[in-house]
C-alpha cells in the first residue's frame, strides 16, 4: 500500500497503479463465482474510459451508475474517474421519480444501468447516452480498446464522484467528493484503525452506492491491495452466513440491523465465524446487540460513526479498546468538537452538537448553496446533525438535532413517509417519528383518521400493505398509533420530537 496519500493523483490511478506494478494477477474481486484480477479490473476500467471518450463525455461531466454490487460497478466507477468524469452511483432501490430527479439535479450525460433495476430503464432516452449491462465483467466492453492506464493529475478541488443522500424534505441531495477523499478515509481508518493489509479478504453487506459500502468494498481493498467479496443481492442472514462460510473473509462490515437479523435467524447456541474483525456503522449499535453477538460468536463488533459528507467513519472503537454503547474515539486525522446551540464548546460529560473537521470533507452540497453555507462552516468543520456526549475521549450518541431517522444505515425523511400516509383515503393527518425496537431506530406512524373510518384489526394490515407497495421496506412504519391530535408549535408545525419513544 502507498506510504502516504498522493498529493495530487487521479483516484483511479492511485488505487490501481500500485497493484498493477506489484501484483497484477492477484484476485481483486470475487462475485457469484467470477474472480477478477487487478489486471482485468484495470483493463475494463480503461475500456469504459474509452467508451466515455467515444461518446463525447468530457472531463467534469457526470456519469450516472445504477448498478448492483459487482465487478462491473467497480470498473465503471474507476473508468469514469480515470476519464476525468464524475461518477454518480445511486441506490438500486429508488423509484423512477427519484431517478428522474437525480438525473436532472446532477445533469448527468451518460447512464449505465443494470437490467435488474427496471425503474432505471425509464430514464433511457435519445437525449441521454445510456448503456444497459449485466453484472459479469468477463467480456464486458470487448468492442472498446483498452487504453493505457493514465490520467492527468487533477486540480486539488477537482471532483471525482458524487453520492446522493436523503434530504430533510425527502428530496435526495448530492454530496460531491474530490479525488483524495476516499484515499484519506482508506489511510486514516482502514489502515490506522482496522490494520487492513493485502492478505485480508473483505466482505461488506452494505452496498457500494452508500458511502460506507463504497469505502469498504472499493477504496479500502484496492488501497491496501486486498481482495473483496461482492454480493449483488439483498443481504439476508442465510445468504450472508453462506458466503462467509464459503469464502472465509477476515473483515466483515454491516449495519446493526443486519447483525440483529443474523442473531435472530440463528437457532444454534453458537456460531463459529472466520473473521478477525466485525465492523458496524450506519446507525448506533445497541449494547444488547453487541453483547449477544459476542455471546453467539465470541467476536466483538467495532462500532463507529461516519457520514456521506465526511466520506466514511471519523469516530470508531479500536480493536483493543471497545466500549459498549460508545461510538468510540476520534479516527486519526479528524478533529471533533461538541457545541451548544450558540456554538460554544461544551464541557466533557455535557451533550452537544457534533461538528467534525477532516481532509475527506465534501466541499459543498450539489446545487444547494444555502444548505452548504449552513452545514460546511468557514473554519473547515461540518455540522453532522447529531447530538453526542464525550467522556474520557469516547463519544456517545444522544440523538439527532433534527427529525431525520436513520434505519439500517439509510436516512429517512419523515416528510416523505407522511406524504404517502396522507394519500391513503382514511388518513386525515399524520406524523412520523422514531421508535426503538431492541435498541434500533424504526419509523412509527401517528395517525388522525377521517370521520367514519374503520379501525378494526384488518385496517392496520391493509395500511401496512398500502405503505409496503409504495415505499422501500426500511421506510415502512413498524407501528401505527391512532391519535386525536398531534403536538404542534404556536405556528402549527408538528413537534415530532414529542412523539419519539
Amino acid at each position: 500500500m502507498p506510504d502516504q496519500i498522493p498529493a495530487a493523483a487521479n483516484l483511479a490511478i492511485a488505487l490501481l497503479g500500485p497493484n498493477l506494478a506489484r501484483q497484477p494477477d492477484k484476485t481483486a474481486y470475487i462475485c457469484n463465482g467470477e474472480a477478477v484480477s487487478y489486471q482485468q479490473l484495470a483493463d475494463r476500467a480503461c475500456r469504459f474510459a474509452t467508451l466515455l471518450q467515444q461518446n463525447g463525455i468530457a472531463a467534469g461531466d457526470r456519469v450516472l451508475l445504477i448498478l448492483p454490487d459487482s465487478p462491473v460497478f467497480v470498473a465503471a466507477f474507476l473508468g469514469a474517474v480515470l476519464h476525468g468524469a464524475v461518477a454518480v452511483p445511486v441506490s438500486t432501490a429508488l423509484t423512477a421519480d427519484d431517478y428522474r430527479y437525480i438525473l436532472q439535479d446532477s445533469g448527468a450525460r451518460f447512464l449505465l444501468y443494470s437490467s435488474a433495476v427496471p425503474p432505471a430503464a425509464e430514464l433511457a432516452s435519445t437525449a441521454l447516452t445510456n448503456l444497459v449491462c449485466t453484472e459479469t465483467l468477463t467480456g464486458w466492453l470487448d468492442h472498446c480498446p483498452a487504453a493505457r492506464l493514465a490520467a492527468a493529475a487533477p486540480e486539488e478541488d477537482e471532483l471525482a464522484f458524487m453520492l446522493y443522500t436523503s434530504g430533510s424534505t425527502g428530496k435526495p441531495k448530492g454530496v460531491p467528493h474530490r479525488h483524495r477523499d476516499l484515499l484519506v478515509a482508506a489511510r486514516q481508518y482502514a489502515v490506522q484503525v482496522l490494520g487492513m493489509q493485502q492478505d485480508d479478504l473483505i466482505f461488506s453487506a452494505s452496498k457500494l452506492f452508500f458511502a460506507y459500502g463504497l469505502g469498504n468494498s472499493l477504496a479500502f481493498p484496492l488501497y491496501t491491495g486486498a481482495t473483496a467479496i461482492l454480493y449483488p443481492g439483498k443481504p439476508l442472514p442465510d445468504e450472508l452466513l453462506h458466503l462467509i462460510a464459503q469464502h472465509r473473509p477476515t473483515l466483515f462490515f454491516c449495519v446493526p440491523t443486519v447483525y440483529a437479523q443474523i442473531i435472530l435467524s440463528t437457532a444454534a447456541p453458537e456460531l463459529t465465524l472466520p473473521m478477525r474483525l466485525c465492523i458496524s456503522a450506519g446507525e448506533g449499535l445497541p449494547g444488547a446487540v453487541l453483547d449477544e453477538w459476542q455471546r453467539l460468536t465470541g467476536l466483538a463488533i467495532l462500532d463507529g460513526i461516519g457520514t456521506t459528507e465526511l466520506t466514511h467513519i471519523f469516530i470508531s472503537n479500536y480493536p483493543d479498546r471497545i466500549r459498549s454503547g460508545s461510538a468510540g474515539q476520534a479516527v486519526p486525522g479528524y478533529r471533533i468538537r461538541l457545541v451548544d446551540d450558540e456554538g460554544n464548546l461544551v464541557q466533557s460529560g455535557t451533550p452537544g452538537h457534533l461538528q467534525v473537521q477532516g481532509d475527506s470533507t465534501a466541499p459543498c452540497y450539489w446545487n444547494l448553496p444555502e444548505k452548504s453555507a449552513a452545514t460546511m462552516l468557514p473554519d473547515g468543520f461540518i455540522k453532522t446533525g447529531d447530538v453526542f456526549l464525550e467522556q474520557d475521549g469516547y463519544y456517545y450518541h444522544r440523538g439527532r438535532s433534527d427529525d431525520m431517522l436513520k434505519v439500517g444505515g439509510q436516512w429517512i425523511s419523515p416528510v416523505q413517509v407522511e406524504e404517502v400516509l396522507r394519500s391513503h383515503p382514511a388518513v386525515e393527518d399524520c406524523a412520523v417519528a422514531a421508535c426503538q425496537i431492541w435498541g434500533l431506530m424504526r419509523p412509527a406512524a401517528h395517525l388522525i383518521l377521517k370521520p367514519g373510518s374503520t379501525t378494526d384489526p384488518a385496517f392496520e394490515r391493509e395500511l401496512r400493505s398500502f405503505m409496503a407497495a409504495r415505499l422501500p421496506d426500511y421506510m415502512v412504519p413498524v407501528r401505527y398509533h391512532l391519535v386525536d391530535d398531534l403536538p404542534r408549535t404556536a405556528t402549527g408545525k408538528v413537534q415530532r420530537f414529542k412523539l419519539r419513544s
